[in-house]
């Protein structure tokens, strides 16, 4: 299983917006991706779930993923959490 561990970059964090795309980037990846924050684990292709997890600006998330290519697509989803989308 690969891990990244990265910073909620967004400067109003992760709300509807890019959380939606972040969903989308998880879903066309092909592989089971979780995220937690603290003790709670998410599927991140859930959108309901990544906005019940309130991330904010600052906050710290483990990605985690198993399979073929885990760690460039865990790269690239890291990339992407460690963007502001509301710039």
């Amino acid at each position: 299983m690969a891990d990244r561990t990265v910073t909620i970059a967004s400067a109003n964090g992760l709300h509807a917006r890019p959380a939606s795309l972040f969903v989308q980037a998880v879903s066309g990846s092909g592989l089971a991706v979780e995220l937690t924050k603290g003790e709670k684990t998410m599927n991140a292709a859930s959108i309901l779930g990544l906005i019940a997890l309130g991330l904010k600006h600052g906050d710290e998330v483990t990605l985690h993923a198993d399979g073929d290519n885990a760690d460039a697509v865990l790269d690239d989803l890291a990339a992407f959490l460690s963007q502001d989308h509301d710039a």
